[in-house]
């Protein structure tokens, strides 16, 4: 099988993995930085943390390769229009437009409204093809008391709830 092959079907067996829909955010030279991703997975409960994949041509990836902080945002079913505007809808410091943004007192941005902000420490990378692997030590986490997160499969946004009608 041809390595085109290969991507063309790794593409397609992705569409049918269901995930969570987060925004990632950081903060570098005083710039502020937002990018939607649904690579993100729990690592280890001792010590907490999570790990997120993050493409190497992305400017979040830049924040995140000179080691700062970064916080995970768990998006609720009604934060579509934030996932696409972190997601290439816009630019930069737009992104920060779109939803209940607030900072922590170091100034990292995380979402008021999020199903659950997770403040992470990075505490580990790895390289690997296209993307590097960013891992974070929790150092805080905020959760909202109902839980109704915000799910992507087969291109598409879509909740807990619908999903389960399918």
């Amino acid at each position: 099988m041809s390595n085109e092959q290969l991507r063309n079907d790794m593409l397609q067996s992705m569409r049918r993995l269901a995930s969570s829909v987060s925004v990632v955010t950081a903060i570098d030279d005083g710039e502020k930085y937002a990018m939607a991703a649904t690579s993100v997975t729990s690592l280890s409960m001792n010590p907490p943390s999570l790990l997120v994949c993050v493409n190497k041509t992305t400017g979040m990836h830049q924040a995140l390769d000179n080691g700062g902080d970064f916080a995970i945002n768990v998006l609720s079913n009604d934060q579509q229009e934030v996932s696409a505007a972190c997601g290439g809808k816009l630019t930069g410091e737009e992104r920060f437009t779109v939803g209940n943004w607030t900072e922590t007192s170091a100034g990292l941005p995380y979402l008021k409204d999020a199903q659950s902000v997770v403040v992470l420490e990075q505490d580990g990378r790895y390289e690997y093809g296209s993307h590097t692997i960013f891992i974070g030590k929790v150092k805080e986490i905020k959760n909202s008391e109902k839980v109704n997160p915000l799910l992507y499969v087969d291109g598409r946004y879509t909740t807990a709830a619908e999903a389960a009608e399918a």
